[in-house]
């Protein structure tokens, strides 16, 4: 038998049928085609989040019972698959299970393939939203949640009740937002619930591709929103590069675009910066924060593929700030 070098080839010799999902900055599907490429270490991995590849593995055999893989390897300066850490895994994995991912553990193999230096865990937000995810792709029912999370945001329960108010339920009706009158209810439940479940509505929304109106809605919150509630809503138009463009500019006249926006940009709404216009600002404002500070954002940034290209341009163009420019000349003396 040929030597098993990927994950795909592990999993299909083992008759098992499977999906990925990044875990890192947003929950996004990623396409077989895409995967395979990324596993041949012919396409850098599209989201990488300070360095590695976080993503899940789901996979199921004949009898329907799922499992889960979290996994977090690390990558090359150029963003591909360390090899030697996937091979390493896949050999453990071999190890403890021989060539069927899907046998029964002892309770001593489930720790040593739970504990490896691979696994990691998502926040519980990125779990919920994962589940959701999962259930709806594979046809599976919604959870037990469900239920509750639509009576509350639907107006038959007190908003005063918003303690019961399961987060894996708030999930499934984000993800489900196209069926029955979801769509109605969380457009009105931004205007209605208690801030503790707009906040929570506002960490899926971040994951997901989101419906024009519910965009809008959005936007409209974040004009008006408290200093405490802002950045929540803006990292719910994560989906909308438009939109996030124009709440960039908002925050710089506001002179809000502090630390923990910055961060903000860098880990959920990055796809604005393809904008030159939301690129400059956030540059400028990056540069106006400590070298540390500036060298860990400008790293983690470049090296997202979809921007890459732009941002090392920026390393010389003649156009930018005194200020912009001795941050950069402070990265490249880390650098040397």
């Amino acid at each position: 038998m040929a030597e098993i070098t990927t994950l795909s080839q592990f999993l299909t010799t083992a008759n098992t049928q499977f999906q990925v999902y990044d875990l890192g900055r947003r929950i996004q599907h990623i396409d077989m085609m895409a995967f395979h490429q990324i596993e041949a270490l012919t396409s850098p991995y599209p989201h990488p989040i300070q360095g590695h590849a976080q993503f899940a593995v789901v996979f199921w055999d004949e009898s329907q019972q799922h499992y889960i893989w979290f996994l977090k390897l690390p990558l090359d300066e150029r963003g591909l698959l360390n090899p030697a850490a996937r091979t390493q895994f896949i050999k453990m994995v071999v190890e403890a299970l021989g060539s069927d991912p899907t046998l029964a553990l002892s309770e001593e193999q489930q720790d040593k393939l739970s504990n490896h230096p691979f696994a990691f865990k998502p926040t519980q937000e990125k779990l919920a939203v994962f589940n959701a995810l999962v259930k709806k792709q594979l046809g599976l029912r919604a959870s037990a949640q469900y239920e509750f999370a639509y009576q509350y945001l639907s107006g038959q329960i007190a908003p005063d009740m918003w303690q019961k108010v399961g987060l894996q339920g708030i999930a499934d009706i984000c993800v489900r937002a196209e069926e029955f009158d979801h769509l109605e209810q969380l457009c009105s439940s931004l205007d209605t619930a208690a801030l503790e479940v707009q906040i929570a509505l506002c960490q899926c929304f971040e994951h997901l591709s989101l419906a024009p109106r519910l965009i809008e809605k959005l936007a409209h919150k974040f004009e008006t929103a408290t200093p405490e509630m802002r950045l929540y809503y803006f990292r719910a138009l994560a989906c909308s590069a438009t939109d996030t463009q124009r709440a960039i500019a908002k925050l710089e006249q506001d002179n809000a675009l502090d630390a923990e926006a910055l961060v903000t940009i860098a880990a959920r709404n990055w796809t604005a910066l393809k904008d030159d216009a939301s690129r400059k600002i956030f540059l400028e404002a990056l540069a106006k924060q400590d070298q540390l500070f500036f060298n860990q954002i400008f790293a983690d940034v470049v090296a997202i593929p979809l921007i890459r290209t732009l941002f090392l341009a920026e390393l010389r163009n003649p156009e930018r700030s005194v200020t912009l420019s001795t941050a950069i000349g402070g990265l490249f003396k880390r650098t040397q």
